[in-house]
C-alpha cells in the first residue's frame, strides 16, 4: 500500500527531531528519513482536523440561532449523555467529558480510511490498544474515586473470604481480558475494512464503492461498541454494588 501523502508531509517535516528523540531514547527507528509511521500521522491530521473545527464551531455557538454543525454536535452530546444516564445512572454527567471526546476520536478515526489517500488510524493494532488502555485506567480511578481504594480493592475478593484469592485471579484475568477484547474488536474489523476497500477498489471498482459503504457503517458501529463497553465497565466500577450486568458478560 501507498504511503499516504499527509504521511510523507509529516516525514519531510519531523523526520530529523524525530529520529534525534528515538536514538536519545535508545529506540533508533528502522528508517530514519521517515520514522513517523502512518497511523501517527492519520493521528496528528485528526488533531488538526477536530481541534480548529472545534474552536471554530464554538465561536459560532448561538442560543437564538443555531447552525447545522451545533444541532449535529447538539444531537450527538445528547445521545451520549442519555446513553450514559441509562447506563451508569444519575453520576454519568461527570463522565461525559471524556466519553464525548472518546466518541470523536473513534468516529473521525474509523472513517478516515473512507478518504482516499488516507487511512484509518484504528486499523493499526496499537492505537485500538491505546484506546482500550486509557479505559481500562480511567473505569479504575472512578472506581477509586468513588469508592476510596479499600472499598474498591475489597470488589476484587468476591462475597466469601474463603474464595478470595481464587477470586482475584479470575477479577484480575476478566479485567486484563476487557483490554484485549475492546482492542481486537474494534482493530480486527477496522483492519479487515480497509483492507477489502483497497483490494475491490483495485479489482472491481463497484464492489469496491459497495465495501465502502459497508465500512461507513461498521465504523459507526465499532465506536457506538466501544464506547458503550466503556461506560458499562464505568458502571461496573462506580456501582456500590459493583455489578456490571448483563452487557458486561457478552463483552
Amino acid at each position: 500500500m501507498n504511503e499516504p501523502w499527509f504521511t510523507r508531509l509529516v516525514n519531510a517535516v519531523l523526520a530529523r527531531p524525530t529520529s534525534a528523540v528515538l536514538r536519545w531514547l535508545h529506540l533508533p527507528p528502522p528508517n530514519p528519513h521517515a520514522p513517523i509511521p502512518d497511523h501517527i500521522a492519520m493521528e496528528i491530521l485528526l488533531v488538526l482536523i477536530v481541534a480548529p473545527f472545534a474552536a471554530w464551531l464554538r465561536s459560532r455557538l448561538s442560543v437564538e440561532n443555531p447552525g447545522a454543525w451545533q444541532h449535529l454536535i447538539e444531537s450527538l452530546w445528547l445521545a451520549l449523555r442519555d446513553m450514559a444516564d441509562e447506563v451508569i445512572g444519575h453520576d454519568a454527567i461527570q463522565f461525559l467529558n471524556f466519553l464525548f471526546t472518546l466518541t470523536v476520536f473513534l468516529l473521525v478515526a474509523n472513517l478516515m480510511g473512507l478518504v482516499p489517500t488516507l487511512t484509518s488510524p484504528t486499523a493499526q493494532v496499537t492505537v485500538p490498544l491505546a484506546l482500550a488502555t486509557i479505559a481500562f485506567f480511567y473505569y479504575h480511578a472512578a472506581g477509586i474515586r468513588k469508592l476510596g481504594v479499600g472499598k474498591y480493592a475489597k470488589t476484587f475478593l468476591g462475597p466469601m473470604a474463603a474464595m478470595a484469592p481464587l477470586m482475584v485471579v479470575i477479577e484480575t484475568i476478566s479485567h486484563c481480558a476487557r483490554v484485549l477484547s475492546l482492542t481486537v474488536r474494534l482493530w480486527a474489523n477496522m483492519y479487515a475494512g480497509d483492507l477489502l476497500i483497497a483490494i475491490f477498489m483495485a479489482l472491481i471498482p463497484p464492489m469496491g464503492m459497495v465495501f465502502m459503504g459497508l465500512h461507513f457503517f461498521v465504523g459507526l458501529l465499532q465506536a457506538y461498541i466501544f464506547v458503550l463497553l466503556t461506560m458499562v465497565y464505568l458502571s461496573g466500577a462506580v456501582s456500590e454494588q459493583h455489578g456490571d450486568g448483563e452487557l458486561a458478560e457478552v463483552a
